[in-house]
Protein backbone atom coordinates (compact mmCIF):
# COMPACT_ATOMS: atom_id res chain seq x y z
CA UNK A 1 0.00 0.00 0.00
CA UNK A 2 1.27 3.11 -1.18
CA UNK A 3 1.49 6.44 0.32
CA UNK A 4 1.27 9.56 -2.21
CA UNK A 5 2.26 12.86 -1.04
CA UNK A 6 -0.13 16.12 -2.45
CA UNK A 7 1.90 18.31 -4.91
CA UNK A 8 1.66 22.15 -3.44
CA UNK A 9 3.65 25.01 -5.40
CA UNK A 10 6.13 22.42 -7.38
CA UNK A 11 6.83 20.09 -4.00
CA UNK A 12 5.36 16.66 -2.68
CA UNK A 13 4.43 17.39 0.69
CA UNK A 14 2.60 15.43 3.67
CA UNK A 15 0.26 17.30 5.99
CA UNK A 16 -0.88 16.36 9.56
CA UNK A 17 -4.67 15.30 8.07
CA UNK A 18 -4.23 11.93 6.08
CA UNK A 19 -6.88 10.67 3.49
CA UNK A 20 -7.17 7.07 3.22
CA UNK A 21 -7.98 5.65 -0.11
CA UNK A 22 -10.52 2.79 -0.42
CA UNK A 23 -11.55 0.27 -3.27
CA UNK A 24 -15.25 0.51 -4.26
CA UNK A 25 -15.30 -2.99 -5.26
CA UNK A 26 -13.73 -4.83 -1.84
CA UNK A 27 -14.01 -1.55 0.39
CA UNK A 28 -10.10 -2.48 1.11
CA UNK A 29 -7.38 0.69 1.46
CA UNK A 30 -5.39 0.78 -1.40
CA UNK A 31 -3.26 3.60 -0.29
CA UNK A 32 -2.87 6.92 2.21
CA UNK A 33 -2.54 10.22 0.76
CA UNK A 34 -3.31 13.98 2.19
CA UNK A 35 -5.61 16.46 2.49
CA UNK A 36 -4.17 19.85 1.92
CA UNK A 37 -5.77 22.76 4.45
CA UNK A 38 -5.82 26.44 4.29
CA UNK A 39 -2.08 27.53 4.85
CA UNK A 40 -1.13 25.00 1.89
CA UNK A 41 -3.61 26.54 -0.07
CA UNK A 42 -2.02 29.82 0.33
CA UNK A 43 1.36 27.92 -0.52
CA UNK A 44 0.12 26.97 -3.62
CA UNK A 45 -1.70 30.28 -4.16
CA UNK A 46 1.84 31.87 -3.73
CA UNK A 47 3.95 30.20 -5.51
CA UNK A 48 1.49 30.37 -8.54
CA UNK A 49 1.81 34.39 -7.94
CA UNK A 50 4.97 34.29 -8.40
CA UNK A 51 5.49 32.36 -11.99
CA UNK A 52 2.56 34.06 -13.15
CA UNK A 53 4.40 36.21 -15.33
CA UNK A 54 6.76 33.22 -16.21
CA UNK A 55 3.97 31.26 -17.67
CA UNK A 56 2.37 34.54 -19.41
CA UNK A 57 5.63 34.43 -21.07
CA UNK A 58 6.88 31.18 -21.75
CA UNK A 59 7.67 30.78 -25.55
CA UNK A 60 5.20 28.65 -27.50
CA UNK A 61 7.86 26.09 -28.27
CA UNK A 62 8.36 25.42 -24.57
CA UNK A 63 4.65 25.03 -23.98
CA UNK A 64 4.71 22.91 -26.63
CA UNK A 65 7.14 20.36 -25.54
CA UNK A 66 6.15 20.43 -22.34
CA UNK A 67 2.62 19.44 -22.96
CA UNK A 68 3.92 16.98 -25.43
CA UNK A 69 6.05 15.13 -22.70
CA UNK A 70 3.68 15.08 -20.25
CA UNK A 71 1.51 13.58 -23.51
CA UNK A 72 4.26 10.60 -24.30
CA UNK A 73 4.77 10.04 -20.69
CA UNK A 74 1.48 9.10 -19.91
CA UNK A 75 1.48 7.10 -22.70
CA UNK A 76 4.71 4.91 -21.90
CA UNK A 77 3.41 4.42 -18.55
CA UNK A 78 -0.35 3.74 -19.63
CA UNK A 79 -1.03 0.06 -18.51
CA UNK A 80 -0.07 1.05 -14.47
CA UNK A 81 -1.82 4.29 -14.73
CA UNK A 82 -4.95 2.56 -15.84
CA UNK A 83 -4.12 0.07 -12.69
CA UNK A 84 -4.22 2.68 -10.44
CA UNK A 85 -7.29 4.37 -11.79
CA UNK A 86 -9.26 0.77 -11.92
CA UNK A 87 -8.61 0.28 -8.16
CA UNK A 88 -9.59 3.78 -7.11
CA UNK A 89 -12.45 4.00 -9.12
CA UNK A 90 -13.40 0.49 -9.66
CA UNK A 91 -13.79 1.42 -13.36
CA UNK A 92 -13.20 -1.77 -15.14
CA UNK A 93 -9.66 -1.92 -16.92
CA UNK A 94 -10.90 -1.67 -20.40
CA UNK A 95 -12.70 1.51 -19.54
CA UNK A 96 -9.88 2.62 -17.33
CA UNK A 97 -6.81 2.12 -20.02
CA UNK A 98 -9.81 4.47 -22.67
CA UNK A 99 -9.43 7.02 -20.47
CA UNK A 100 -5.72 7.17 -20.14
CA UNK A 101 -5.32 7.05 -23.82
CA UNK A 102 -7.84 10.10 -23.84
CA UNK A 103 -5.43 12.04 -21.25
CA UNK A 104 -2.73 11.17 -23.77
CA UNK A 105 -4.70 12.66 -26.88
CA UNK A 106 -5.68 15.56 -24.96
CA UNK A 107 -2.11 16.52 -23.69
CA UNK A 108 -1.09 16.10 -27.18
CA UNK A 109 -3.96 18.35 -28.73
CA UNK A 110 -3.29 20.66 -26.39
CA UNK A 111 0.32 20.77 -27.64
CA UNK A 112 -0.70 21.78 -30.89
CA UNK A 113 -3.78 24.26 -29.76
CA UNK A 114 -0.37 26.19 -28.20
CA UNK A 115 0.78 26.95 -31.75
CA UNK A 116 -2.61 28.78 -32.69
CA UNK A 117 -3.00 30.57 -29.54
CA UNK A 118 -6.11 33.01 -31.06
CA UNK A 119 -5.41 36.92 -32.75
CA UNK A 120 -7.14 38.68 -35.13
CA UNK A 121 -6.40 41.69 -37.74
CA UNK A 122 -9.50 44.44 -37.74
CA UNK A 123 -9.47 46.54 -40.24
CA UNK A 124 -10.92 50.12 -39.05
CA UNK A 125 -11.63 52.33 -41.54
CA UNK A 126 -15.52 50.99 -42.32
CA UNK A 127 -16.32 54.52 -40.93
CA UNK A 128 -14.59 57.76 -41.46
CA UNK A 129 -12.79 57.98 -37.86
CA UNK A 130 -10.74 54.59 -38.73
CA UNK A 131 -9.47 55.77 -41.23
CA UNK A 132 -5.16 55.06 -41.35
CA UNK A 133 -5.52 52.99 -38.23
CA UNK A 134 -5.86 49.20 -37.81
CA UNK A 135 -6.68 46.77 -35.16
CA UNK A 136 -5.09 43.61 -33.13
CA UNK A 137 -6.94 41.71 -30.87
CA UNK A 138 -4.79 39.48 -29.24
CA UNK A 139 -5.69 37.58 -26.18
CA UNK A 140 -3.79 37.18 -22.95
CA UNK A 141 -3.50 34.41 -20.06
CA UNK A 142 -6.59 35.35 -18.07
CA UNK A 143 -4.34 34.57 -14.40
CA UNK A 144 -4.51 31.75 -11.80
CA UNK A 145 -6.80 29.08 -12.84
CA UNK A 146 -8.83 27.66 -9.85
CA UNK A 147 -10.21 23.47 -11.65
CA UNK A 148 -12.38 20.90 -9.40
CA UNK A 149 -13.07 17.84 -10.83
CA UNK A 150 -15.12 14.69 -9.82
CA UNK A 151 -14.65 11.25 -9.20
CA UNK A 152 -15.90 9.32 -12.59
CA UNK A 153 -13.36 10.15 -15.02
CA UNK A 154 -10.88 11.22 -12.20
CA UNK A 155 -7.91 11.56 -14.72
CA UNK A 156 -9.15 13.25 -17.51
CA UNK A 157 -11.51 15.06 -16.54
CA UNK A 158 -8.99 17.24 -14.80
CA UNK A 159 -6.57 17.09 -17.82
CA UNK A 160 -9.40 19.29 -19.75
CA UNK A 161 -8.44 21.47 -16.88
CA UNK A 162 -4.79 21.60 -16.84
CA UNK A 163 -3.75 20.92 -20.24
CA UNK A 164 -5.64 23.80 -21.82
CA UNK A 165 -4.10 26.16 -18.69
CA UNK A 166 -0.50 25.54 -19.60
CA UNK A 167 -1.14 25.77 -23.27
CA UNK A 168 -2.45 29.16 -22.72
CA UNK A 169 -0.37 30.20 -20.27
CA UNK A 170 -2.01 30.54 -16.85
CA UNK A 171 -1.24 28.48 -13.64
CA UNK A 172 -3.50 26.17 -11.98
CA UNK A 173 -4.43 24.79 -8.83
CA UNK A 174 -6.63 21.81 -8.88
CA UNK A 175 -8.95 19.91 -6.09
CA UNK A 176 -9.67 16.30 -7.15
CA UNK A 177 -12.17 14.25 -5.52
CA UNK A 178 -11.52 12.86 -2.66
CA UNK A 179 -12.28 9.66 -3.92
CA UNK A 180 -10.14 9.42 -6.11
CA UNK A 181 -6.86 11.20 -5.85
CA UNK A 182 -4.73 8.85 -6.67
CA UNK A 183 -4.12 9.00 -10.74
CA UNK A 184 -4.09 12.84 -10.69
CA UNK A 185 -0.81 12.36 -8.07
CA UNK A 186 0.58 10.10 -10.46
CA UNK A 187 0.12 12.26 -13.31
CA UNK A 188 1.62 15.38 -10.81
CA UNK A 189 5.06 12.94 -10.72
CA UNK A 190 5.57 13.25 -14.72
CA UNK A 191 4.42 17.37 -14.78
CA UNK A 192 7.17 17.91 -11.95
CA UNK A 193 9.78 16.07 -14.12
CA UNK A 194 9.08 18.87 -17.02
CA UNK A 195 10.34 22.15 -17.61
CA UNK A 196 7.34 23.91 -16.15
CA UNK A 197 8.26 26.13 -13.80
CA UNK A 198 7.54 25.04 -10.31
CA UNK A 199 4.29 26.52 -8.82
CA UNK A 200 2.15 26.47 -12.31
CA UNK A 201 0.90 23.20 -11.23
CA UNK A 202 -0.59 22.19 -7.63
CA UNK A 203 -2.91 19.03 -7.05
CA UNK A 204 -4.47 19.26 -3.93
CA UNK A 205 -6.83 16.86 -2.03
CA UNK A 206 -8.45 19.23 0.12
CA UNK A 207 -11.15 19.55 3.29
CA UNK A 208 -14.66 21.43 2.72
CA UNK A 209 -13.54 24.63 4.00
CA UNK A 210 -10.02 24.94 1.47
CA UNK A 211 -11.69 23.67 -1.28
CA UNK A 212 -14.75 26.79 -0.69
CA UNK A 213 -11.75 28.98 -1.10
CA UNK A 214 -11.28 28.31 -4.58
CA UNK A 215 -14.50 29.43 -5.18
CA UNK A 216 -14.28 32.31 -3.39
CA UNK A 217 -11.06 34.02 -3.52
CA UNK A 218 -10.67 36.46 -5.92
CA UNK A 219 -6.98 35.70 -6.47
CA UNK A 220 -8.19 32.94 -8.45
CA UNK A 221 -9.61 34.64 -12.40
CA UNK A 222 -11.10 31.31 -13.35
CA UNK A 223 -12.90 28.67 -11.91
CA UNK A 224 -13.85 25.17 -14.22
CA UNK A 225 -15.64 22.95 -12.08
CA UNK A 226 -17.40 19.45 -13.58
CA UNK A 227 -20.06 17.83 -10.81
CA UNK A 228 -23.66 18.08 -10.46
CA UNK A 229 -26.04 21.37 -10.84
CA UNK A 230 -26.61 21.92 -7.21
CA UNK A 231 -22.94 22.46 -6.34
CA UNK A 232 -22.23 24.14 -9.36
CA UNK A 233 -24.27 26.75 -10.01
CA UNK A 234 -24.01 27.59 -5.87
CA UNK A 235 -20.73 28.07 -6.32
CA UNK A 236 -21.22 30.07 -9.50
CA UNK A 237 -22.88 32.42 -7.08
CA UNK A 238 -20.42 32.26 -4.59
CA UNK A 239 -17.97 33.34 -7.16
CA UNK A 240 -17.72 37.03 -7.26
CA UNK A 241 -15.85 38.56 -10.27
CA UNK A 242 -14.44 35.52 -11.81
CA UNK A 243 -15.16 33.43 -14.63
CA UNK A 244 -17.23 30.31 -14.01
CA UNK A 245 -17.07 27.03 -16.42
CA UNK A 246 -19.46 24.80 -15.40
CA UNK A 247 -19.76 21.02 -16.29
CA UNK A 248 -22.97 19.65 -14.90
CA UNK A 249 -24.01 16.62 -16.39
CA UNK A 250 -27.43 15.98 -17.80
CA UNK A 251 -29.72 12.97 -18.00
CA UNK A 252 -29.13 12.08 -21.85
CA UNK A 253 -31.81 10.78 -24.67
CA UNK A 254 -31.40 8.62 -27.49
CA UNK A 255 -33.56 8.35 -30.94
CA UNK A 256 -33.88 5.17 -32.67
CA UNK A 257 -35.96 5.32 -35.81
CA UNK A 258 -37.50 2.55 -37.81
CA UNK A 259 -34.50 3.20 -40.55
CA UNK A 260 -32.34 2.74 -38.18
CA UNK A 261 -29.10 -0.07 -38.07
CA UNK A 262 -30.67 -1.93 -34.80
CA UNK A 263 -27.50 -4.03 -34.62
CA UNK A 264 -25.49 -0.86 -34.10
CA UNK A 265 -27.88 0.71 -32.27
CA UNK A 266 -28.06 -1.87 -29.75
CA UNK A 267 -24.16 -2.09 -29.33
CA UNK A 268 -23.63 2.10 -28.79
CA UNK A 269 -27.02 1.82 -26.51
CA UNK A 270 -25.09 -1.23 -24.28
CA UNK A 271 -21.85 0.62 -23.71
CA UNK A 272 -23.96 4.26 -23.58
CA UNK A 273 -26.19 2.97 -20.99
CA UNK A 274 -24.03 0.75 -18.85
CA UNK A 275 -20.15 1.35 -19.34
CA UNK A 276 -18.54 2.16 -15.74
CA UNK A 277 -21.91 1.47 -14.44
CA UNK A 278 -23.67 4.11 -15.97
CA UNK A 279 -21.35 6.70 -14.29
CA UNK A 280 -20.83 9.16 -16.94
CA UNK A 281 -22.07 12.91 -17.93
CA UNK A 282 -23.16 11.81 -20.98
CA UNK A 283 -24.75 8.18 -20.05
CA UNK A 284 -27.40 6.76 -21.98
CA UNK A 285 -30.61 7.38 -19.62
CA UNK A 286 -34.09 7.75 -21.59
CA UNK A 287 -34.41 5.37 -24.76
CA UNK A 288 -37.23 6.60 -27.39
CA UNK A 289 -37.84 3.81 -29.96
CA UNK A 290 -40.28 4.16 -32.84
CA UNK A 291 -43.04 1.55 -32.46
CA UNK A 292 -42.38 -0.75 -35.38
CA UNK A 293 -39.21 -1.47 -34.04
CA UNK A 294 -39.39 -1.39 -30.30
CA UNK A 295 -40.51 -4.95 -28.94
CA UNK A 296 -37.17 -5.73 -31.56
CA UNK A 297 -34.69 -3.30 -30.02
CA UNK A 298 -35.97 -4.19 -26.54
CA UNK A 299 -35.27 -8.05 -26.86
CA UNK A 300 -32.03 -7.47 -28.63
CA UNK A 301 -30.83 -5.47 -25.68
CA UNK A 302 -31.87 -7.46 -22.75
CA UNK A 303 -30.20 -10.49 -25.12
CA UNK A 304 -27.11 -8.45 -24.76
CA UNK A 305 -27.32 -7.11 -21.31
CA UNK A 306 -27.63 -10.45 -19.71
CA UNK A 307 -23.92 -11.24 -21.81
CA UNK A 308 -22.22 -9.08 -19.37
CA UNK A 309 -19.17 -9.76 -17.24
CA UNK A 310 -19.08 -8.80 -13.87
CA UNK A 311 -16.02 -8.93 -11.63
CA UNK A 312 -12.76 -6.88 -10.39
CA UNK A 313 -12.05 -4.10 -12.12
CA UNK A 314 -8.82 -5.15 -12.24
CA UNK A 315 -9.28 -8.13 -14.71
CA UNK A 316 -9.53 -7.28 -18.35
CA UNK A 317 -12.48 -9.07 -18.98
CA UNK A 318 -14.69 -7.23 -16.95
CA UNK A 319 -17.35 -4.95 -18.21
CA UNK A 320 -19.22 -3.93 -15.57
CA UNK A 321 -18.26 -3.69 -11.71
CA UNK A 322 -19.04 -1.65 -8.52
CA UNK A 323 -20.21 1.35 -8.46
CA UNK A 324 -18.29 4.50 -6.71
CA UNK A 325 -19.71 3.42 -3.24
CA UNK A 326 -22.80 2.06 -1.68
CA UNK A 327 -24.75 5.35 -0.62
CA UNK A 328 -24.91 5.85 -4.86
CA UNK A 329 -25.86 2.34 -5.28
CA UNK A 330 -28.51 2.48 -2.69
CA UNK A 331 -29.89 5.66 -4.16
CA UNK A 332 -30.03 3.88 -7.71
CA UNK A 333 -32.04 1.16 -5.93
CA UNK A 334 -34.50 3.19 -4.37
CA UNK A 335 -35.01 5.47 -7.64
CA UNK A 336 -36.09 2.07 -9.36
CA UNK A 337 -38.06 0.74 -6.77
CA UNK A 338 -39.93 4.38 -6.76
CA UNK A 339 -40.42 4.01 -10.43
CA UNK A 340 -41.87 0.40 -10.08
CA UNK A 341 -44.33 1.55 -7.13
CA UNK A 342 -45.24 4.47 -9.93
CA UNK A 343 -46.25 1.72 -12.53
CA UNK A 344 -43.21 1.24 -13.81
CA UNK A 345 -41.81 -2.41 -14.97
CA UNK A 346 -38.47 -3.78 -14.70
CA UNK A 347 -37.53 -5.91 -17.92
CA UNK A 348 -34.36 -6.95 -16.61
CA UNK A 349 -31.69 -6.38 -13.45
CA UNK A 350 -33.09 -3.98 -10.64
CA UNK A 351 -30.87 -5.71 -7.86
CA UNK A 352 -28.21 -4.49 -5.87
CA UNK A 353 -25.55 -6.61 -3.69
CA UNK A 354 -23.72 -3.50 -1.50
CA UNK A 355 -21.97 -1.31 -4.11
CA UNK A 356 -22.93 -3.41 -6.92
CA UNK A 357 -26.02 -2.45 -9.01
CA UNK A 358 -26.99 -4.61 -11.90
CA UNK A 359 -27.63 -3.12 -15.16
CA UNK A 360 -31.05 -2.22 -15.89
CA UNK A 361 -33.56 -1.64 -18.25
CA UNK A 362 -37.09 -0.02 -17.13
CA UNK A 363 -40.32 0.51 -19.36
CA UNK A 364 -43.74 1.86 -18.64
CA UNK A 365 -41.75 5.05 -16.92
CA UNK A 366 -43.23 9.09 -17.10
CA UNK A 367 -41.33 11.74 -17.09
CA UNK A 368 -41.66 13.11 -13.22
CA UNK A 369 -40.01 10.11 -12.49
CA UNK A 370 -36.65 10.62 -11.05
CA UNK A 371 -35.19 7.68 -13.23
CA UNK A 372 -36.27 10.01 -16.42
CA UNK A 373 -36.19 13.47 -14.46
CA UNK A 374 -32.90 13.77 -12.85
CA UNK A 375 -29.70 12.56 -13.44
CA UNK A 376 -29.46 8.51 -12.56
CA UNK A 377 -25.81 8.33 -12.94
CA UNK A 378 -26.04 4.68 -12.31
CA UNK A 379 -26.67 1.46 -14.70
CA UNK A 380 -30.37 1.79 -15.38
CA UNK A 381 -31.86 2.63 -19.07
CA UNK A 382 -35.47 3.41 -19.56
CA UNK A 383 -36.89 2.28 -23.06
CA UNK A 384 -40.15 3.78 -24.94
CA UNK A 385 -41.90 3.69 -28.23
CA UNK A 386 -43.00 6.31 -30.30
CA UNK A 387 -44.75 6.74 -33.03
CA UNK A 388 -43.76 10.16 -34.68
CA UNK A 389 -39.86 11.30 -34.55
CA UNK A 390 -41.39 15.17 -33.61
CA UNK A 391 -42.66 13.09 -30.37
CA UNK A 392 -39.41 11.52 -29.34
CA UNK A 393 -37.44 15.09 -29.90
CA UNK A 394 -40.15 16.45 -27.92
CA UNK A 395 -39.40 13.97 -25.06
CA UNK A 396 -35.97 14.47 -25.43
CA UNK A 397 -36.30 18.05 -24.56
CA UNK A 398 -38.23 17.67 -22.16
CA UNK A 399 -36.11 17.81 -19.41
CA UNK A 400 -33.61 20.33 -17.34
CA UNK A 401 -30.94 19.34 -18.93
CA UNK A 402 -29.32 19.66 -22.30
CA UNK A 403 -25.68 17.91 -22.85
CA UNK A 404 -26.05 15.66 -25.73
CA UNK A 405 -28.47 13.74 -27.13
CA UNK A 406 -28.14 10.56 -30.20
CA UNK A 407 -30.02 9.79 -32.60
CA UNK A 408 -30.18 6.50 -34.80
CA UNK A 409 -31.84 6.95 -38.34
CA UNK A 410 -31.11 6.82 -42.10
CA UNK A 411 -33.25 9.45 -42.86
CA UNK A 412 -31.18 12.76 -43.73
CA UNK A 413 -34.32 14.87 -43.25
CA UNK A 414 -34.31 13.46 -39.67
CA UNK A 415 -30.92 14.42 -39.37
CA UNK A 416 -31.10 17.84 -40.21
CA UNK A 417 -34.49 18.06 -37.90
CA UNK A 418 -32.62 16.81 -35.02
CA UNK A 419 -29.85 19.22 -35.37
CA UNK A 420 -32.37 21.90 -35.91
CA UNK A 421 -34.95 21.03 -32.76
CA UNK A 422 -33.04 19.37 -29.90
CA UNK A 423 -32.26 21.62 -27.28
CA UNK A 424 -28.85 19.95 -26.15
CA UNK A 425 -24.81 20.97 -26.54
CA UNK A 426 -24.58 18.46 -29.13
CA UNK A 427 -26.50 16.25 -31.38
CA UNK A 428 -25.06 12.66 -32.09
CA UNK A 429 -26.52 10.90 -35.46
CA UNK A 430 -26.28 7.20 -35.19
CA UNK A 431 -23.94 6.91 -32.24
CA UNK A 432 -24.95 7.78 -28.53
CA UNK A 433 -24.95 10.47 -26.46
CA UNK A 434 -21.85 8.89 -24.22
CA UNK A 435 -19.57 9.92 -27.70
CA UNK A 436 -17.34 12.42 -27.44
CA UNK A 437 -13.30 13.21 -28.54
CA UNK A 438 -11.32 15.73 -26.99
CA UNK A 439 -10.67 18.13 -28.92
CA UNK A 440 -14.29 18.86 -30.08
CA UNK A 441 -16.88 21.62 -28.27
CA UNK A 442 -18.29 19.94 -24.74
CA UNK A 443 -20.73 21.21 -22.91
CA UNK A 444 -24.58 21.62 -22.42
CA UNK A 445 -27.26 24.41 -21.85
CA UNK A 446 -30.13 24.49 -19.00
CA UNK A 447 -28.49 22.60 -15.70
CA UNK A 448 -26.24 20.88 -17.55
CA UNK A 449 -24.08 23.74 -17.56
CA UNK A 450 -22.10 26.98 -18.53
CA UNK A 451 -19.45 27.61 -21.52
CA UNK A 452 -17.40 24.72 -23.90
CA UNK A 453 -15.00 22.63 -23.28
CA UNK A 454 -12.51 20.82 -25.46
CA UNK A 455 -9.47 22.10 -25.97
CA UNK A 456 -9.19 24.86 -28.34
CA UNK A 457 -12.80 26.32 -26.53
CA UNK A 458 -11.18 25.92 -22.94
CA UNK A 459 -8.34 27.84 -24.17
CA UNK A 460 -10.41 30.08 -25.72
CA UNK A 461 -12.16 30.41 -22.23
CA UNK A 462 -8.78 30.98 -20.13
CA UNK A 463 -7.73 33.88 -21.68
CA UNK A 464 -9.02 37.42 -22.39
CA UNK A 465 -8.84 39.69 -25.35
CA UNK A 466 -6.84 43.12 -25.56
CA UNK A 467 -7.29 45.65 -28.45
CA UNK A 468 -4.30 47.40 -29.92
CA UNK A 469 -5.24 50.60 -32.10
CA UNK A 470 -2.29 51.89 -34.30
CA UNK A 471 -1.99 54.62 -37.14
CA UNK A 472 -0.33 53.41 -40.19
CA UNK A 473 0.49 56.99 -41.72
Amino acid sequence: METYKIYCGGEFIATSQELKVFSPFDNRQIATTFLAQTDDLETAIAKAEAVKDTMKHLPVYKRFEILRSISQTIEKNKDRLATVLAKESAKPFRYALGEINRAVQTFLVAAEESKRLPKEYISLDWTAPGENKEGLVKYFPIGLVAGISPFNFPLNLAVHKIAPAIAAGNPIILKPARSTPLSLLELAKIIDKTDLPKGAVSILPMDRESGNQLVTDDRFKLLSFTGSPAVGWKMKQQAGRKKVLLELGGNAGVVVGKSADIDLAVKRCMIGGFAYSGQVCIHVQRIYIQESIFDEFVQRMIDATKKLKYGSPEDAETEISAMIDEDNAIRVEEWVNDAVADGAKILFGGKRNKTYYEPTIITNTHPMMNVCALEIFGPVVTVEKFDKISDAFAEINNSQYGLQAGVFTNDIKEMNFAFDVLDVGGVIINDVPTFRVDHMPYGGIKNSGLGREGLKYSIHEMMEPKLLVKNIL
